[in-house]
């Protein structure tokens, strides 16, 4: 099976190495993940595995087509889920668990994940448009100049970088570094630019361009 697992940022903190350097590491609590469903090449026309995260304890917070769907596939209620796709068949059954001892140090990986909303913000921010002075009596500061053209065509391109919200999109890094695993808490120690707020859920899988 190829590796993969959900979890959640808890913050960032620093490691030590043996020679002394510092490595700057963001800490993931990954899984532990419950296989809900399991993708074939002759039933679905594909292979994947989908995993669920955060067991649903109270009764009522699950829809009923969802609660009959957990139901059918004989595992619990899971408050996320998400399919990892597989080059070939996987080893898991339904019903099994997957946590981060399926990673191991120096593992390469790519992490999904939603990336900080930060509302709706103007050119200078959004994109880093240089503006216009600072002085005074200069009417040309924090805005995006000309947007328009002339008579023909007469409108706007398609695509213009414009004021507009920013963030809150999904986001995918890739080839980021396992630096240390921590079983008995379910912990990953990520070196790299991890996407999203603190609490925010992160899919990890193991790197689909693996640098040599």
């Amino acid at each position: 099976m190829a590796k993969a697992i959900i979890g959640k940022k808890v913050g960032m903190t620093q490691v030590f190495k043996e020679d002394g350097t510092v490595v700057p590491v963001t800490v993931v609590q990954a899984g532990p993940c419950v296989v809900t469903e399991v993708r074939t090449k002759d039933k679905d026309g594909y292979c994947a595995i989908q995993l669920g995260y955060e067991e649903i304890v109270k009764d009522g917070k699950v829809n009923k087509p969802m609660a009959g769907y957990f139901k059918k596939q004989g595992v619990k209620p899971h408050k996320y889920l998400k399919e990892f796709r597989t080059e070939s068949g996987s080893d898991k059954a339904v019903g099994e668990q997957v946590n981060v001892t399926i990673f191991e140090e120096g593992d390469l990986i790519d992490v999904q994940g939603t990336s900080i909303g930060k509302g709706f913000q103007g050119v200078v921010k959004r994109y880093g448009f240089a503006g216009g002075p600072k002085t005074h009596g200069s009417h040309f500061h924090n805005v995006p100049g000309s947007i328009g053209m002339c008579e023909f065509p007469g409108e706007t391109a398609k695509g213009k970088k414009m004021p507009g919200r920013m963030g809150g999109k999904t986001v995918s890094v890739q080839n980021l570094q396992v630096v240390k695993v921590i079983p008995e808490t379910n912990l990953l120690l990520i070196k790299g630019a991890v996407p999203g707020h603190e609490d925010g859920v992160v899919y990890i899988k193991q790197a689909v361009k693996a640098k040599k």
